[in-house]
This record gives structure tokens, C-alpha cells and sequence, in this order.
């Protein structure tokens, strides 16, 4: 069953957001919006890890989001994305939303924004991934990613076998943070891998020519994962 916790299962996290970063989150918050800091770069921080990209996420739609600064540009807005530009950096900024059926095993045919935070979360693949954070109301962590961090485990949000259904990839994702990270993969999730891992057909559906190391490092391989 999926695990659900409150807004901070293990302790109290404090980041350090970059400046600008806090500037666009502050920016939408002033307008009555909702902002975070979301997935890979809150938890690269929770673990000491220099984060390569800040992603932000927001109950402003796309149109109301450009609306507020100067310079953006689309970057994905039919999945909600537009980047923001201040000075030469760059910050791509996602309206909440939720992901239709995935009808070629790797993206959505749709999506519908939303107003709500937890609900953008929950289309998430791993509970590592699936944390929030903003000066205001500190680390949101409804699926207890922070306490996976810690016991280091890769753990899907919500049912395994969904989340590999929509994107395969995500199977290789998986793999690659167990490797990289020296986790172990939650056993459910594993069978997940094991059950969807015949959807990995052939090197273009996966695009990646490393998919072989990356299951070995982790001990595993797609027939025996």
C-alpha cells in the first residue's frame, strides 16, 4: 500500500535556497500564488549535494507565471513549463498538475493543472523525488522521501506498477539513483522493475546506451531485477 505522511515525517530541513531562486518562488508567493523548490534539487540538498538545476513548482498557470516577469520563455507549456530568465541564469517553472493516461509507456497523451501541491507530488516516481520546500512552510514530504533518504531506499510513490506503466524510463531512473546513490530498492518497487521491465525492449525505447552498467552496478539485471 502507498505510505502517506504529514508534512514532514523525520525533522526539521533547512535549505538554502540560491537568491534567485528564492526571488521567483517570493515573486509568485507576493501574488498570491504557491511556490516550492521541487524533486531532484531539494533532494540533492537534504543530502549535502551541490544541486545541478533548481526546479520550481506553482499553483500559477503558465499565462499567469510569464505574466510576472520580465523575461520567459516556453519551454514545455502544453505540460505546464515555462522558463524563467533573470540575468544569464535560467529556472524552468511547472504549474501543478495532473498526468492523463500514458499512451506510449512514456508520456502523458494530457495533463490538468491544478491548485493543489499534494496532487502534483503524487505523479512523481520516487518519494526521494516527490519533496517541496520553501522558506515559508519548510519541507513538504507527504511520502516520507526524507526517511528513505536517510535509510537509503528507492521507493516509488504510490503503486510501483503505475508509475513503471506510464514511463519505462523510470525503471532505469530507479536503477541509476541505487547505483549512484548506494541505495537498495524497496521491495515492491523491485517488483515493479522485474514485472514492467519487458516494456525496455530494444535501445531506443530506452536511449540510453549505459542501460546495462547501470543494472549491474546495482546489482541487478531486466530478466532478474
Amino acid at each position: 500500500m502507498p505510505r502517506f505522511f504529514g508534512r514532514s515525517a523525520v525533522r526539521e530541513i533547512k535549505i538554502q535556497l540560491p537568491e534567485k531562486v528564492n526571488t521567483i518562488i517570493g515573486t509568485l508567493m507576493e501574488h498570491g500564488y504557491e511556490a516550492y523548490a521541487v524533486g531532484g534539487c531539494v533532494r540533492d540538498s537534504i543530502l549535502g549535494r551541490e544541486p545541478e538545476d533548481w526546479d520550481i513548482t506553482t499553483s500559477a498557470t503558465p499565462e499567469q507565471t510569464k505574466a510576472l516577469f520580465e523575461k520567459t520563455f516556453d519551454t514545455g507549456i502544453e505540460h505546464g513549463t515555462v522558463t524563467v530568465l533573470l540575468d544569464k541564469d535560467s529556472f524552468e517553472v511547472t504549474t501543478y498538475r495532473i498526468d492523463g493516461k500514458y499512451e506510449d509507456s512514456r508520456h502523458p497523451s494530457e495533463v490538468t493543472f491544478t491548485r493543489s501541491l499534494k496532487e502534483d507530488l503524487m505523479r512523481r516516481d520516487f518519494t526521494i523525488n516527490a519533496m517541496a520546500y520553501n522558506e515559508k512552510d519548510g519541507l513538504v514530504d507527504i511520502f516520507g522521501g526524507q526517511e528513505d533518504l536517510a535509510e537509503g531506499v528507492i521507493r516509488c510513490v504510490g503503486y510501483a506498477a503505475a508509475r513503471f506503466s506510464e514511463d519505462a524510463l523510470r525503471i532505469l531512473r530507479g536503477v541509476r539513483f541505487a547505483a549512484q546513490l548506494g541505495f537498495c530498492i524497496e521491495e515492491i518497487t523491485r517488483q515493479g522493475m522485474r514485472k514492467l521491465a519487458p516494456t525496455l525492449r530494444s535501445e531506443e525505447d530506452t536511449g540510453r546506451a549505459g542501460q546495462d552498467a547501470h543494472f549491474e552496478a546495482a546489482g541487478v539485471s531486466e530478466g532478474g531485477i
